[in-house]
């Protein structure tokens, strides 16, 4: 995919590009192959992004499916959300069953009942018929009334715990589904879901801001030292982010070295604040091997910030948060730029190069 210099193309039209491209290899546009194409796309992964392509133009969903299991813990998952629904189907057409025999028992209880005052009224019965008949009946139908609805309150009890097992395991697999599996932090998924969100309320936006910090020179660190370094260190950088913001702080691995964060009730300064902690944090780590001695570092990040007041809609917000954080770059890196307005990428130089 081709883009304009010193241009980056919004999240939609990343979207929309790959979707197109499934599309016209005829790959089925089912989530779990789009999460393939998209990650081989942002090259998080370089060996994923050689496997796909070495599938050709036309790869079967048996070859998909095997790819994404070995590449995405959650791919194994995929049959066994299937499963979780049909059991989930399947507990709720037992429950509605249970509460049709139950109507069915009431009205065939409210029958007898009926009937036998029917017959009490029936001047062909001597008084001690009448009696013994309806305690008869009414003892039979009240016995067996009351056992069949011990029966269905054990099995709508069973039902219920069932359901809440099957509840369980679909949000197990939701969440699986939602994180990245190198640094456990919020994957991309997840990060368009939550970046979304913060313009469904005026009053959330108000005070939101998106940061996003980019590792300096991590190509270099790469091709030097090889991927399972860069892997290491990307887990690196994912912790000390997590350790120096909230708990409740959403951050997220958007794509290669790539992270978010989306900051709720801050003020602008409180989020440069933050922006400035964790770029210092950074710096400050040392990035040794322990046994050969090899020293990885220094290590640093540039960190774009933008307000979600400055923003129209969710691309619009994180264009804006790129267009900082390429200034961050091109102004030497190791820095975090807050978006001003008028800020805008310079033209003629490849943005891309400035992400190595």
């Amino acid at each position: 995919m081709s883009t304009d210099s010193g241009s980056r193309p919004h999240v939609a039209d990343i979207g929309a590009q790959i979707a197109y491209a499934m599309r016209a290899m005829g790959v089925s546009p089912i989530p779990r192959n789009y999460e393939l194409y998209y990650e081989a796309y942002l090259g998080s992964n370089p060996q994923l992004t050689k496997d796909l392509a070495a599938l050709g133009s036309r790869a079967a969903q048996g070859e998909l499916d095997a790819l994404g299991a070995q590449y995405f813990a959650h791919h194994h998952s995929a049959g066994k959300i299937d499963q979780a629904h049909f059991r989930l189907s399947s507990t709720l057409d037992a429950l509605l069953s249970l509460l049709k025999d139950e109507q069915q028992s009431l009205e065939s209880y409210t029958r007898v009942l009926g009937d036998t005052y029917s017959q009490i009224n029936s001047k062909n019965m001597t008084s001690a018929d009448i009696l013994r008949q309806a305690i008869a009946v009414l003892s039979e139908a009240t016995a067996d009334s009351i056992a069949r609805r011990q029966d269905r309150a054990e099995s709508a009890d069973q039902t219920s715990q069932e359901m809440a097992r099957v509840r369980q395991e679909l949000d197990e697999y939701k969440r699986i589904a939602n994180t990245d599996s190198l640094t456990r932090l919020s994957n991309r998924r997840a990060f368009d879901d939550r970046l979304a969100s913060i313009f469904n309320s005026e009053k959330r936006r108000s005070y939101t801001g998106l940061l996003v910090a980019d590792i300096d020179h991590f190509k270099k660190i790469n091709d030097t030292f090889g991927h399972p370094v860069g892997d290491k260190i990307l887990a690196t950088v994912a912790s000390i982010i997590r350790a120096n913001v909230r708990p409740d702080v959403f951050v997220a691995r958007t794509g290669g070295e790539e992270f978010a964060i989306i900051l709720d009730d801050s003020t602008q300064d409180e989020c440069f604040a933050v922006a400035e902690r964790i770029r210092l944090a950074i710096q400050e780590t040392p990035l040794k091997n322990k046994r050969t001695g090899t020293d990885y570092g220094p290590l640093t990040v540039s960190l774009g910030i933008c307000m979600a007041t400055e923003a129209e809609d969710p691309n619009d917000l994180y264009t804006m948060v790129d267009i900082a954080l390429y200034s961050a770059k091109t102004a030497g890196r190791n820095r975090s730029v807050i978006y001003e307005n008028g800020m805008k990428k310079e033209s003629g130089r490849n943005w891309l190069l400035y992400r190595k």
